[in-house]
């Protein structure tokens, strides 16, 4: 009896324990990147960082800078990032994710709001290191320019005809601690 309820107890605390997963398990990665696209070059620096609330939710925020050079003018932005993860294990060390961000960027006489929804695959390689890709897939976009206010919205279905593109594709790196 005294075996059995050995057994029960451990088996509750590593269940507790499994459950637990990444939460509390803080992140840190980024986004840099670099364009240049019809003579428009612009450049992002953007460091993120946040924190598990469960075993497969995290919140986040990036904070950085962008640049843009058009016709030799040059326009700098400060942006900001919220973000919220939902995380599902497929198997072992794969895990698929649903991300939505909430970007804001403001410069002289021009700030920009949006949201961005994106999928993407995590694949954990250590306890403080992810292999990460993602693309979006749906945004809106409000420009908020010397009064005048301007918004689109951008779809891309991931769906093989050649008339539609899919956003996108993001490679990085995320670490754990």
């Amino acid at each position: 009896m005294k075996k059995l309820l050995l057994v029960a107890v451990l088996a509750v605390f590593s269940v507790s324990i499994s459950a637990q997963g990444l939460k509390g398990t803080w992140f840190a990665g980024g986004e840099i990147s670099y364009s240049d696209v019809n003579d428009v070059k612009s450049t992002m620096i953007l460091p993120v960082i946040g924190t598990f609330v469960s075993p497969s939710v995290a919140v986040g925020i990036g904070a950085g800078y962008l640049s843009v050079k058009e016709d030799g003018e040059t326009s700098d932005a400060f942006v900001a990032k919220p973000l919220v993860r939902k995380y599902w294990n497929i198997t072992g060390p794969v895990y698929l994710f649903g991300q939505v961000a909430a970007p804001l960027m403001f410069s002289d006489g021009v700030n920009s709001y949006g949201l961005q929804v994106s999928p993407g695959i995590d694949i954990v390689v250590t306890s403080w290191l992810t292999f990460e890709t993602s693309f979006s897939i749906f945004g809106l976009n409000v420009i908020d320019s010397d009064g005048s206010t301007d918004w689109n919205i951008g779809a891309n279905p991931f769906n093989s005809l050649t008339d539609r593109k899919v956003g996108d594709l993001q490679v990085g790196v995320k670490f754990l601690f």
